[in-house]
């Protein structure tokens, strides 16, 4: 009797996971499909999405280089020290992931648009306001978090007994990390920079408040979508959401493919 409620049980559960499968690819291929293929093509070879593809690809991919840069260090303090504050740390570290993003863009606005610090940068030549530069930070800003988490679950599924090892060989505590842990991290660090890119490129609500919507300046896919639809540009905003299915499910399976069991959000 058990065996067979235990049966029925794994059968419902999984008729349910099936249903919300058939559910999520019916949307996105809704989108897809929606328009004939000439049209979209067309609509790829426009000097619009043309634009909006390079600046999405720059923005994102500087920004995940500075995760990156960012996030290794600080995942590595996490994951091998113990510090005063630090539980206080991995709190603020995950603040701007559980933010919408639009509340993060408005922070972003208010930083670099009225306090001090925004205001010599912008006199320093560094304007992060309605400029292609506020798109790379509102991208930072919202992703960093996510590949802090990938980092830090990458170096804490490292053993530490492998840089002790290696520092009763003689190296010091960097070359440990260079030697060791970096290199045996490395399936874990690709898999979140995959990811990060991938967010960076849909990031949406932060960038709209931070640089703005402006057509050729700061139209990255995601505000490409936005600004299509809100002028009844359908089909351009379906190539733009086209695109951007495109280039998560890629990037999903990357992350999928190398990531194994260190992703963690």
């Amino acid at each position: 009797m058990n065996l067979k409620n235990s049966s029925y049980f794994r059968m419902a559960t999984v008729a349910v996971a099936l249903l919300i499968a058939a559910f999520i690819v019916m949307v996105l291929v809704g989108v897809v499909t929606h328009s004939p293929p000439a049209v979209l093509i067309e609509c790829f070879l426009s000097e619009e999405i043309q634009f909006a593809i390079r600046l999405s690809i720059i923005t994102s991919v500087i920004s995940t280089l500075l995760c990156i840069l960012v996030a290794v260090p600080v995942a590595y303090a996490l994951a091998r020290y113990t510090f005063p504050g630090k539980t206080v740390m991995n709190m603020l570290m995950d603040i701007p992931m559980a933010l919408p993003p639009l509340v993060a863009g408005v922070g972003l606005l208010l930083f670099f648009g009225v306090s001090p610090v925004g205001k010599s940068l912008a006199a320093a030549g560094l304007a992060f306001v309605f400029t292609p530069l506020g798109i790379i930070m509102a991208q930072f800003f919202v992703n960093l978090p996510y590949m802090l988490r990938v980092t830090r679950s990458t170096f804490q599924g490292v053993n530490p007994r492998y840089e002790y090892v290696a520092k009763t060989l003689g190296c010091t505590d960097a070359q440990a990390f260079w030697r060791v842990t970096l290199p045996m991290s490395w399936n874990g660090l690709l898999a979140g920079s995959v990811i990060t890119w991938s967010k960076g490129i849909g990031e949406f609500g932060a960038g709209l408040m931070l640089a703005g919507a402006t057509r050729m300046k700061t139209e990255t896919l995601p505000l490409s979508l936005f600004l299509n639809m809100s002028t009844g540009k359908l089909e351009y905003a379906i190539a733009a959401a086209t695109i951007l299915i495109m280039i998560s499910v890629v990037s999903l399976y990357a992350f999928e493919r190398y990531g194994g069991a260190t992703h963690v959000y």
